[in-house]
């Protein structure tokens, strides 16, 4: 079940939004949890159950680590439990990637059971990591009840794809959040989930089906033309279906009373990889830098040293999102970059200006989703090789009044809050402090959004989510 469906939008949310507001306070994080079980079991019903067991034994490990009186005890219940969680991750997610590399690199027939991946491991994985870190290091005391604790990581808004919630920016509103019960935040709630709905499903999926045409030609028939149509089609589809996911989360834990962590800020307006990372995906570089690069050594450690710690991390980052070479070329290939900027490439994009660093910084971007899109590596290099040969000829392609009439609104939303005064404007929309006309505006606005986005879902058979399968 996905937030774009018929399934959910109809029958799942309308139900569960009812359910939670009758029910009284002490029953809601109850409702949560039985919805989001349901939400889950939907998609996977079989690993329902290895969601539950670990969070099971994470729960009292934590508990006990929690009570130890020395630091050495407490180093032992850490690693059982960052080898439990890892664990299960490298299993699901690595084992068939790594059996297969050591076939193809020593020519062995290692056998092994196709694993399928559970829905979404990659992100409540990290959560579980961030709360018996939190705890080990003492910024926030371990939950008290077990049912809180699988509430936090099971919530469905943020479950299969984020944004990554660390436990102690959670902790306090597990367990009360009535101070959210406003109607100006559930309204906000509301807008932003109708925004989130219409970027998935208006624009990127009509995005999405440029892309794919672009990206099944053969090599002999894309042209340059060809080639950049693809790989912006790509870039602008993955960030409205990603950030438009992202949306519908915190828009609906605005609705239940929670304050879930923004994920994006309009990445596209970077003028260095470096702003990028700072503006992009940024639960998942907020975990990398608490989790990783500082206890690595963050910058506080000699030029060497801070280069191998962004290699790692990127390198990591990208291994994160996929177990193929492409992501982890991609992670590579952004590593790469921000080393550059951090010897001499910021401080020439600093001496070029915004409106010259920007486009430098998008066309950087856009190479990079070419080699995150194509599993198969020498196609992606093969169409990146077609972007900059300047190869035109007239191929099969051609393009659709729909897509094209979608990429330039994508690309006036992505660049939108380049300058100050409409970032401003851009904040207004996203506001919690509606005026009366304001909440008509926001009543309206979402209302008209949603419905135009319901029937896109009900028109088109196309409605991929890219980050489902991480």
């Amino acid at each position: 079940m996905v937030f774009s469906g018929i399934t959910y939008l109809v029958y799942f949310l309308p139900v569960f939004i009812l359910l939670y507001h009758l029910a009284p306070h002490k029953f809601k994080n109850a409702v949560i949890l039985i919805a989001s079980i349901y939400f889950y079991s939907w998609g996977g019903p079989k690993f329902i159950f290895v969601i539950l067991g670990t969070t099971f034994l994470d729960f009292f490990l934590v508990k006990a680590m929690y009570e130890q009186k020395t630091k050495s005890a407490k180093n032992k219940f850490l690693i059982v439990s960052i080898i439990l969680n890892v664990g299960l991750l490298f299993y699901f997610k690595y084992c068939n990637f790594f059996i297969e590399n050591i076939n193809a690199l020593l020519g062995t027939e290692i056998s092994w059971l196709k694993v399928a991946l559970p829905i979404g491991i990659s992100f409540y994985t990290f959560e579980s990591l961030t709360y018996v870190i939190d705890v080990y290091r003492g910024i926030h005391k371990p939950l008290k009840s077990f049912w809180n604790y699988q509430t936090y990581i099971l919530m469905f808004p943020k479950l299969i794809a984020g944004p990554i919630v660390r436990y102690h920016d959670i902790a306090d509103q597990i367990t009360n959040r009535e101070k959210n019960y406003t109607a100006n935040i559930k309204l906000s709630g509301f807008l932003t989930f109708c925004i989130g709905l219409a970027k998935k499903t208006i624009i990127a999926n009509t995005l999405g089906m440029q892309a794919d045409a672009v990206f099944k030609l053969a090599p002999e028939q894309m042209d340059t033309a060809a080639a950049w149509v693809g790989a912006l089609a790509y870039t602008f589809q993955i960030y409205f279906d990603f950030s438009g996911y992202s949306d519908m989360a915190i828009g609906l834990g605005k609705i239940m009373g929670f304050k879930l962590p923004e994920n994006f800020n309009n990445p596209y307006i970077s003028g260095s990889i470096t702003e990028f990372w700072r503006r992009w995906h940024i639960t998942l570089g907020t975990w990398m830098r608490n989790y990783l690069y500082i206890p690595l050594g963050g910058n506080k450690v000699s030029n060497n040293k801070l280069y191998r710690n962004l290699i790692i991390v990127f390198l990591l980052s990208g291994f994160w999102h996929g177990a193929s070479w492409n992501f982890v070329l991609w992670g590579a290939y952004h590593g790469l970059f921000l080393v550059l900027e951090r010897l001499f490439l910021g401080n020439i994009f600093n001496k070029l200006g915004k409106f010259i660093s920007v486009p430098i910084t998008f066309i950087i971007v856009v190479t990079g989703w070419v080699l995150f899109r194509n599993e198969d590596i020498h196609y992606a290099f093969t169409v990146i090789k077609k972007m900059y040969s300047f190869d035109l000829f007239d191929g099969k392609f051609a393009m659709n009044n729909d897509f094209i009439c979608m990429a330039i609104v994508a690309a006036i939303f992505s660049f939108f809050a380049i300058t100050q005064k409409t970032y401003v404007l851009q904040q207004k929309v996203y506001s919690e402090n509606f005026s009366g006309s304001g909440k008509w505006f926001a009543v309206i606005t979402g209302i008209v959004l949603f419905y135009v986005s319901l029937s896109y879902v009900s028109a088109l058979d196309f409605n991929p989510f890219i980050y489902f399968r991480f």
